[in-house]
């Protein structure tokens, strides 16, 4: 079986980058999404399995212990963390697997997984990053603020990455985002085999 690969997206919040993602599932085939496990409660329309894997505390102490993930966090008094085992299901199943993480998971599962492909996702400026947050009104300044706080230190982190995608229009965004994936899925360490089988035919 050809390799397959591990694409890790990081972006400050306000970037675009869940839109970005659900665009790109939904436009190519062959790609998982992991689903992160929390100890956060459910929340009304939720769904186990598609949002989340909710656990309790213990559980997930028990997988950290286990060394089940390969990256976690404690945000807000709650963990989430992604599960190697569900990772290396799907890689091992000949699809590829996209991430949804920090600058500080993704500093992880670089470390766990050499191979894994980072791609940065980045507002055009910080001006657009907080018209962007503001316009969505759904936060109070004080948590606005801080997601402001904590972008200036994620971009810091930007050079750390493979790649980096400026989202200054969707569309344009999700074409480079998509250009990543489908070059990576060109590559010769992963065409070996087809390759393979096409030069037998030459040398009949």
């Amino acid at each position: 079986m050809s390799e397959r690969d591990l694409f890790v997206v990081t972006a400050p919040s306000g970037t675009g980058k869940t839109t970005l993602i659900r665009r790109l599932l939904a436009d190519l085939d062959g790609i998982d999404f992991s689903v992160s496990y929390t100890t956060r409660p459910r929340r009304p329309g939720e769904t186990e399995g598609v949002d989340y894997h909710f656990v309790d505390r213990a559980a997930f102490d028990r997988m950290v212990g286990d060394g089940g993930f390969l990256e976690w966090a404690e945000v807000h008094g709650q963990r989430y963390g992604t599960s190697a085992r569900l990772v290396d299901a799907s890689l091992a199943a000949g699809r590829d697997v996209l991430l949804d993480v920090d600058t500080q998971g993704a500093a992880s599962v670089r470390r766990l997984r050499a191979g894994a492909v980072l791609i940065f996702i980045l507002p055009p400026d910080f001006g657009a990053l907080e018209r962007r947050l503001r316009e969505r009104g759904l936060e109070s300044e004080e948590a606005i603020e801080r997601r402001l706080r904590n972008a200036r230190a994620e971009v810091e982190h930007v050079k750390e990455f493979d790649y980096v995608v400026i989202n200054d229009s969707l569309d344009d965004a999700l074409t480079r985002l998509e250009a990543i994936v489908v070059a990576h899925r060109g590559r010769l360490s992963r065409q070996r085999q087809a390759c393979e089988k096409i030069l037998a035919t030459f040398r009949k």
